[in-house]
Parts: structure tokens; C-alpha cells; sequence
């Protein structure tokens, strides 16, 4: 990236995996813990970061944030993608066991993703907001009868012994994660690149059928489509990722016949495919 970069902001607590995923891919950044996604964001508009990065799809959760609302202002850009592997921890105190475990503390999604060893183990569960708080609860109790399912990471942060490793039920957990940045940072052509978009459908028959037809006629593919309701519940706006370069012939063409059916739309970023991806 041409702009050198000094902090990154995540919605959560230290240690949580969106300050995984923040540590993975910018290694040299400082970490910036919001308390929520919108916090997340105006830490960039207001300088206090230089990027955000934000979860937006897991594969066993589906769609983690609603960020389209927080995007439409068209003040902040996509300028990365990152897939990042949850590897579910089991975290306790100095000295715990798990066979003494009684209660396990965790986020709301991650407790169902754990449901076997939660089982097999008999342990109470107690939601937290994030899998990082919840390690720092167990930590702060210091009884080795509490434990928590969070990351790694958090085990090093707050001083937790990990008691076992790798205790999802399904080992292709992933998460999605977007890198957001006040300017846009477009790739050059030659590189596989995904283009994200916002549109709503104008009031016609058949509008959205026809508004993705040019990408179809262009050679280009969705790799992701979304449509959010608004207040009067009527499936009007919708996010799509393409497969394509935004500056391609092909993109520009598509983008002229979205135009004839479609309204309001707004390009939210360009970025490299992740290597995650195949086959695009």
C-alpha cells in the first residue's frame, strides 16, 4: 500500500478475532479496540485511526455486520479483503483442567460453534459481548472452575493457559473481514480484483433481473449479493462484490446498463482478491 498506515480500528476488545485478523495482515499497526461498528468507523473519519477492519461474513454464522448503512455516506472506501480461520480456544485460569470446568463464557455465536465439547465437558454457558471479554472475565475471576472459548491471542493477552485447542465442531470457520480507508486505493489492472457496489432497483418489473444482466453479458461475476429492506419492508437496496477491475471495459459497460434500471449507485471499493478465493 503506497500510504504508510500507523493504527487500525476493530470493533471489540483486545484479543478478540477482529484484532487477530487486524495483527495478521498489519503487523506493524497499532490496534484500536471500539466499542461498536460505528465507533469503529469514526475512529478513521476523525484521524483517531488510519483504517478500520470490519467482519462481514462467517461460513457457519452467515452475515456478521450489517455495514451498507454505515457506508452509504461514501466517506469511508474498501481497500482489502481478508479470510481469516476462527480457531476456537479453550481458555482457564493458571492451573485449570478442563475436566474441571464447570462454566464456559463466550460470544453469542461462538458457544453454538463449540456445541461437542460443551457437551461432552457438561459446562454452564454464559454469553459475553465478544470471545476476548469473556477471557478477560474468566481471567479477572482467577477460579479454575470458569473457562472461555476464545482466541490465542486473548490467552497471551490476559494470562489464560489454553486448556485445548481447536475446539469448534466445524474446522472451516471462517471470517470474512473488510479494511476500510478515507480514500480508495484501486489495484493495478493486471490484478485479480473485486469491485463492491450498492444500488437500489428502480420501481419496474423485473428490475433486478435486469440490472444484473449486464453483468452477465460483460463476463462478470457476483460473487456476492445481499438485499437489505428498508422502513416500509420493500427489498429495495442491495450490495453486490464483482469479479472485475473497475476500470475494465467489461465493469464500465455493466455499470451503464445497471444505470437504466437501477438507482443511487455508489462503488464502494476496489481491492485485490484474497487468496482465499478460487476459481474467480
Amino acid at each position: 500500500m503506497s500510504k504508510r498506515y500507523k493504527k487500525i480500528a476493530f470493533q471489540g476488545a483486545l484479543g478478540a478475532y477482529s484484532d487477530l485478523a487486524c495483527r495478521t495482515v498489519f503487523p506493524d499497526l497499532e490496534t484500536l479496540p471500539c466499542n461498536a461498528f460505528d465507533d469503529a468507523f469514526s475512529a478513521v473519519l476523525d484521524g483517531r485511526a488510519d483504517l478500520a477492519m470490519i467482519p462481514v461474513d462467517n461460513t457457519i454464522a452467515g452475515r456478521v455486520a450489517d455495514v451498507h448503512h454505515l457506508m452509504q455516506a461514501g466517506d469511508l472506501f474498501i481497500i482489502g479483503e481478508h479470510f481469516q480461520p476462527i480457531n476456537h480456544c479453550l481458555l482457564g485460569p493458571k492451573g485449570a483442567k478442563k475436566d474441571n470446568l464447570k462454566h464456559v463464557y463466550s460470544h453469542i455465536h461462538a458457544l453454538p460453534q463449540c456445541r461437542k465439547l460443551i457437551k461432552a465437558l457438561g459446562l454452564n454457558t454464559h454469553v459475553h459481548a465478544d470471545t476476548a471479554s469473556a477471557a478477560e472475565y474468566v481471567a479477572a475471576l482467577k477460579d479454575k472452575e470458569h473457562g472461555a472459548i476464545s482466541s490465542s491471542l486473548a490467552a497471551e493477552i490476559y494470562g489464560l493457559e489454553i486448556l485445548e485447542e481447536s475446539v469448534q465442531d466445524e474446522h472451516h470457520n471462517t471470517t470474512r473481514f473488510l479494511t476500510l480507508s478515507p480514500e480508495p486505493l484501486i489495484p493495478a489492472k493486471n490484478i485479480t480484483t473485486i469491485s463492491s457496489l450498492l444500488f437500489e432497483v428502480r420501481n419496474i418489473p423485473a428490475a433486478l433481473y435486469k440490472s444484473l444482466g449486464g453483468f452477465a453479458t460483460n463476463g462478470l461475476s457476483l460473487t456476492k449479493l445481499e438485499s437489505y429492506v428498508d422502513e416500509e419492508f420493500q427489498a429495495a437496496q442491495f450490495y453486490c462484490d464483482v469479479a472485475g477491475h473497475p476500470e475494465s471495459e467489461a465493469f464500465k459497460l455493466a455499470l451503464e446498463e445497471l444505470s437504466f434500471y437501477a438507482k443511487d449507485v455508489k462503488v464502494l471499493g476496489a481491492y485485490p482478491a484474497h487468496s482465499f478465493r478460487k476459481n474467480i
